[in-house]
């Protein structure tokens, strides 16, 4: 009889997945490089991390099936050969010089590897950790979280020492071993893993077991997807004018405001490992209308904060419950529809974070150039947030609802 598998051991190459993966947050290290050396512009350059989160979004939505039918372990060497081929073919476009072979490697082949590096471990580790599905999945999103704070000095010494070329292929061969080693420790739990264990427990079950094509036909998953739509929006929003905006409201200097959007880095992977635990306790519902709360309060807030401690405490605040977002909706998401194919119902519900990363700083771009200035911009999302609280609560109704149609069909099923 096969030995089953630690599954804290699942959860740390889960993380190994997501630590490569992650990296590509720390694109911008590579631009002013990039624009010195080759002269490109910065949209140019900019363009580059677009497209790989554009092909993130679109691989993880069209690859989730792939990931639920051939399994865990495949789909992560699948992820690994497109990421680790991506950056390395990335050094050949550099030292050719052509920014449109960059778009092609780095962009679709190292975002495709993005896409599905990101759904593989996820709805791998919700199976391993049915009685902790917020911390589990919360472990992997916070290495993605992390990554740029662990990649962004290296990569930096690295173009320094040994030019862009052969950063961008060093980079590629040492994610590509360490994603490859990782996925070959995943596989699926086997059948029945721990249900004696959650039976003793008495664990809610799942409101239903639905195929992702299924689930993209409900409410509840359009309601969910706005949710997250308008939470990625919100803070991206924030990440892309962090700077100017703390220079401009709370004064502070463009060297430490430079120190602040290291700082909400760390607040980003924290608020995923943290407020994913917080919601196996509180539930998932509470804590994304938490999430809305606070930050309609803080975004209200903001314009009339000027004192810099507290203005970047009311930041960091916002950009936990942005990574928070991310690591808390595939346990929504097993909660709603089951562990069936959630590896899929995720992918389709990421389309939301290809969406918001086009939509969020174009907004605040265009906002903050018709009214000069960003107090009106900060209240605009303000509004928005308390659209996505509403939905929050309306999600409710329809979750009591099924609950309630789940609990007639077991009477029914004990009385036939």
């Amino acid at each position: 009889m096969e030995k089953t598998k630690n599954r804290w051991l699942i959860a740390l190459s889960a993380v190994g997945i997501h630590l490569s993966i992650g990296s590509v947050y720390a694109w911008s290290v590579f631009t002013n490089p990039l624009i010195d050396q080759y002269g490109w512009s910065l949209s140019y350059v900019s363009l580059t991390f677009s497209i790989a989160i554009l092909f993130l979004g679109l691989s993880a939505a069209f690859m989730g099936h792939f990931v639920e039918k051939h399994g865990p372990r495949r789909s992560g060497i699948v992820s690994a050969a497109f990421f680790g081929i991506g950056m390395m073919a990335s050094g050949g476009a550099a030292a050719l010089e052509s920014i449109w072979l960059l778009y092609v490697t780095y962009g679709v082949l190292a975002g495709i590897g993005l896409g599905i590096g990101y759904i593989t471990p996820v709805s791998t580790l919700i199976k391993w950790f049915p009685d902790r599905r917020g911390l589990a999945t919360g472990l992997a999103i916070m290495g993605f979280g992390f990554s740029a704070m662990i990649a962004s000095p290296i990569m930096a010494g690295l173009i320094e020492s040994v030019g862009i070329p052969f950063t961008f292929l060093i980079l590629g061969i040492v994610y590509f071993v360490i994603m490859m080693a990782s996925a070959l420790y995943l596989e699926r739990p086997p059948v029945g893993y721990m249900e004696d264990f959650m039976e003793e427990k008495k664990k809610v079950p799942d409101l239903s077991q639905l195929t992702a094509n299924e689930a993209v036909k409900t409410r509840r998953f359009w309601l969910l997807w706005v949710m997250l739509f308008i939470n990625i929006t919100c803070g991206i929003a924030i990440l892309s004018v962090a700077s100017p905006i703390a220079q401009e409201i709370a004064g502070l200097s463009a060297g430490a405001a430079a120190t602040m959007v290291g700082l909400m880095g760390f607040f980003n992977g924290a608020g995923r490992i943290a407020w994913a635990s917080v919601s196996d306790y509180l539930g998932r519902p509470n804590v994304y209308t938490m999430f809305f709360f606070i930050q309609i309060v803080a975004f209200f807030a903001l314009p009339g904060i000027t004192h810099a401690l507290l203005f970047q405490a009311v930041l960091f605040l916002i950009i936990s419950c942005y990574g928070g977002g991310f690591a808390s909706v595939p346990a929504y998401i097993g909660d709603l529809f089951g562990t069936k194919q959630l590896g899929a119902i995720h992918g389709y519900i990421l389309t939301a974070w290809a969406a918001a990363g086009l939509v969020g700083p174009l907004l605040v771009s265009w906002i903050r150039g018709a009214t000069e200035s960003y107090v009106l911009t900060l209240s605009i999302f303000g509004i928005t947030l308390i659209a996505a609280l509403l939905v929050s609560l309306w999600i409710r109704v329809d979750m009591k609802q099924l609950k309630q149609r789940s609990e007639q069909q077991a009477v029914q099923k004990l009385s036939s």
